[in-house]
């Protein structure tokens, strides 16, 4: 089970990226982050843009709404989703079976 937290403005919740992926998408949890697969390398913040555009497509909103928080560097991230409460985004994931 992942843990979605209500923030100032949105929520937020982790992620483990795994780049350089056969296909984009969700491979699973690991703790309590979504394991996120991304076919685009690391390089030049193209992995960093494309788990952005992830999500926005993923949560229905616009990509200006979803940030990284902190983790830019790193495989293990914060997305902070700006206009959501966590419990909007637990219901936009629940179809996919994740919480």
């Amino acid at each position: 089970m992942i843990s979605v937290r209500d923030h100032a403005g949105g929520a937020s919740f982790a992620v483990k990226v795994h780049p350089r992926a056969k296909r984009d998408g969700i491979s699973g949890v690991v703790g309590d982050a979504l394991k996120i697969d991304l076919t685009v390398p690391p390089v030049d913040h193209k992995a960093n843009e494309a788990l952005t555009r992830f999500f926005a497509d993923l949560l229905k909103v616009p990509r200006s709404s979803v940030t990284i928080a902190s983790g830019k560097t790193n495989r293990l991230k914060v997305i902070h989703v700006a206009g959501m409460t966590a419990e909007q985004v637990r219901q936009r994931l629940v179809p996919l079976n994740l919480n």
